[in-house]
Parts: C-alpha cells; structure tokens; sequence
C-alpha cells in the first residue's frame, strides 16, 4: 500500500514519474469531452473517499471529475457530515472508512490528522491540503512549468508573500527537483525552520526576481482569519505585491504562478494574472491531471 503524504517523503524517482504520467494521460485525452472516461481504468470498481474539512473549488472538483474519468466512484464528505475527532477518533474513522472504501484523500487543518488517519487506515491516504503543505498543487505546478519551459532542474523560483503551507511545499519540491528557490517575505511571515536549508531569503523582492524563470504567490489572507489578522497581513505584504514592474525584473520569458482563489489587485494585480506571463488556468486545470497520476501511483 502506498500513501501520497508529501513530496519530501516520497522517493524522487516516484515524483518524476507521477510527472511523466500526468502528462500522458493529459495527451491522450486532448479534445475529448470532460465526461468520457478514459482508455485505461484504473479505479474501475474503486470507491474513493475524499473528506473536506476546509472548503474548497480545484481540489474537490479535480479529483472527483479524475476519479470519474479513471472509472471509479466518490463519496464526498465534509467535516460536518461527520464525527472526525470528534465524536470518534481519527484512528477509529480510518478503520470504518477502509472497510467501505477503496481510497482516502483528505484536505484538513492539523498535519496529525493526516498522518494519524494514513498510520490507520488500510488503504491509501493522499493529502488534499493541510495547514503545512499542498503537495498536490506543487506537483501540477511542476508539470505546468514544464509544459511550458521545459526541465525544472536548475531553474530560479521565486516565491513573493507568505511563508504558508504552499510555499513549504515548493521547498520540499526545490530538493527534489533541484531547482533553486528564494522566499521573499516579512520576515514575521518566514517559512517555518523545519525548512531552513531548502530555499534563500532576499528581502527586496525587486532584487529577488532578477533572473526568475517562475513567479508565485498566493493569496495574504486565509479564509479563517479573523479580521485583525487580515489588515495586520495586509499592511506586511503590500511591498511584495506580484506586479508588472515587478515581473519585468524577471526574466523577459518568466512564469507567473498562484495556486487559487486569489484576491485580485492584493497579493498580485488582474494585469499580471490575465497578462502574457500567467499560466495560472494551465496550472488550474494541471490539478486534474497530477492527480489522476497521484491516485494510479497509489494503487501501484
């Protein structure tokens, strides 16, 4: 059984391959209706569980519609529909919910929860999201830079705002993808220390895009926020907006990336997401297709 918990504790050789497969199995859907399955069914007969404790739009929609099209069934939960942690332990949820499905993804707040839900389940765990990482983001953006500029490898990434649970990702992804990757950010809003070593810190972000071949953000603001928080952060990161000036220092063919929902002319301006550098619908819709490979990776 094999679990899809993280990119740094998942062997490299693996990642490249679940890259590799996303994008044949992207290829060999081009120009067909979402709706139709594909050639191969791998979770034919396959009931997959996908548990929401925070709301979502790409995560929910991408891997129900991948289940589908792999030929599988979903069963959609929320933290509401259910007593997770609750009522009843992880532990206990883990074991019921492997006798009636085939696979769990689950997008949750504590990183425990994950890991306490995939030490007991008997089928495979794939992380949706967590307060800590995204790593189902991280690898469609890997396969969206590569569709577009080629190999990752040796390539600048520059990452303007919040050290947040994306960005944590993306530095797992430098060390396995070998690329370099430079935060730039209040220091209030660093990267937590469990990630020192895997990235660099430049304050200015004009000076930190020079020679960027990748752009991202994410939104300043969570959706959990209290209101205090939100002006406090927006007051921090209003020097590190992602604008065209700011893309202009990067290099003339640079890439512009945010994972979404973003708060348009806040953490970047509608110019720069709609402009010539965004492959932020590429990126989008590459969820689809990352996560397909990440599910038949786990049935393997």
């Amino acid at each position: 059984m094999t679990h899809f918990l993280d990119i740094h504790t998942t062997p490299t050789a693996d990642l490249r391959a679940i890259i590799d497969d996303a994008r044949r199995m992207k290829d060999a859907r081009a120009g067909l209706p979402k709706g139709t399955p594909d050639t191969e069914q791998p979770l034919a007969n396959h009931m997959v569980a996908l548990i929401f404790e925070k709301p979502s739009t790409r995560t929910r929609v991408s891997f129900d519609v991948g289940v589908r099209q792999m030929g599988g069934q979903t069963m959609v939960l929320s933290g509401a529909d259910m007593q997770l942690g609750h009522g009843e332990t992880i532990a206990d949820t883990a074991r019921v919910l492997s006798r009636y499905v085939d696979m769990i993804m689950i997008r949750t707040f504590e990183e425990a929860t994950l890991h306490e839900m995939a030490e007991h389940a008997t089928v495979p765990v794939i992380n949706g999201l967590t307060n800590r990482t995204h790593p189902c983001q991280i690898m469609a953006d890997i396969m969206t830079f590569e569709e577009h500029r080629g190999p990752i490898k040796g390539r600048k990434v520059v990452w303007s705002g919040d050290g947040n649970n994306v960005f944590a990702s993306f530095a797992h992804a430098a060390k396995q993808f070998d690329f370099d990757l430079v935060f730039s950010g209040p220091p209030p809003l660093d990267p937590e220390r469990a990630l020192d070593g895997l990235y660099t810190i430049e304050r200015d972000p004009q000076m930190a895009v020079q020679g960027a071949d990748l752009v991202v953000t994410d939104t300043w603001v969570s959706m959990h926020d209290p209101q205090s928080a939100r002006e406090r952060r927006h007051n921090q990161l209003r020097g590190y907006q992602v604008t065209e000036t700011l893309m202009g220092q990067a290099n003339k063919d640079a890439l512009f990336m945010h994972c979404l929902p973003a708060h348009r002319d806040d953490e970047v301006t509608s110019a720069v997401m709609d402009g010539p550098h965004s492959v932020i619908f590429d990126e989008a819709e590459n969820r689809l297709h990352a996560q397909k490979a990440v599910m038949r990776y786990c049935l393997k």
